[in-house]
């Protein structure tokens, strides 16, 4: 049987459309012998499409299935399955469950050298743990990238970076977090990841604003916006940062213009909408 990579398929910003040409596949896919493991995968995926949606219900029941037809020797298959079973507990705020789910991912990664997954169990750890014990995931999958010769693998090293220096920020140790923000721009400068630079570039000029060193944060995020195209400037987070910085330099003009920009978009936002009321709220006023 002929089958799709639908792993390429997928679109992390368009979770509906993804489902839509996953759901696509899976009718097209008989259950058979020689790919049930093809088949169960797909559904781990659909399951992922679907916590990216918050449809946290309907996720849990999409991987209720894959747990009853999932057998001991599908190596890969039991793998997924544990990541999007964390990943939904971790994305609907139970992230106790989601540690459990994500250690088996890691222990059967590590067992069976699937280093592609077993590092996204210690990347997702990374984001689950608290800080302290995320530090030590994120170093631990950052080592396993240097050592994989895996180079599918070796993509979640700017992943890595990028949630190693944002759990130093949160410490409030700005000084570290620039090095891993700054090796992040040089890494996607040198992979040529357009979009991916974009934001790396924004958590530099991020970090500049808490070392108030606001002048040259606001050059560096007028120069992002200037230069996007624009599907990539109208993400909310670059207006929503030319907002703050105007406000601290006090033109309220300027300010309330990028806040009433950053509102519009970042209020359609499911995630910022059910975890960031507040500051959505803050938004809001200040664009009034």
């Amino acid at each position: 049987m002929e089958v799709t990579d639908f792993d390429k398929l997928w679109n992390y910003n368009k979770p509906e459309e993804t489902e839509k040409k996953f759901r696509e596949i899976l009718a097209k896919t008989k259950v058979e012998a020689d790919n049930k493991e093809y088949y169960l995968q797909l559904l781990t995926q659909i399951a992922r499409t679907q916590g990216l949606q918050r449809k946290f219900d309907e996720a849990h029941e999409t991987l209720d299935v894959v747990e009853g037809e999932i057998e001991t020797e599908m190596i890969v298959p039991r793998i997924r399955y544990n990541l999007e079973r964390g990943r939904v507990y971790n994305s609907s705020g139970m992230k106790e469950k989601s540690i459990h789910y994500f250690l088996d991912a890691y222990h059967l990664g590590m067992e069976n050298e699937a280093d592609f997954y077993t590092i996204d169990a210690a990347h997702m750890l990374g984001i689950a743990e608290k800080p302290a014990d995320a530090l030590s995931w994120n170093e631990i999958a950052i080592e396993l990238i240097e050592k994989t010769s895996d180079e599918r693998a070796r993509g979640w090293y700017g992943s890595l970076l990028n949630n190693t220096g944002w759990t130093y920020f949160d410490k409030g140790d700005y000084e570290t977090a620039m090095d891993y923000f700054k090796k992040n721009v040089g890494y996607h400068t040198e992979k040529n990841h357009t979009t991916q630079l974009r934001i790396a570039k924004w958590c530099v000029a991020r970090t500049l604003r808490a070392q108030k060193k606001i002048d040259e944060a606001l050059k560096m995020q007028i120069d992002l916006l200037e230069s996007a195209g624009d599907t990539e400037a109208n993400d909310g987070y670059g207006f929503e940062e030319l907002g703050e910085l105007y406000l601290i330099k006090d033109d309220k003009e300027k300010s309330k213009k990028y806040f009433k920009e950053a509102y519009a978009l970042l209020s359609q936002d499911k995630w910022l909408a059910a975890n960031e009321k507040e500051r959505l709220e803050r938004i809001k006023k200040l664009s009034e």
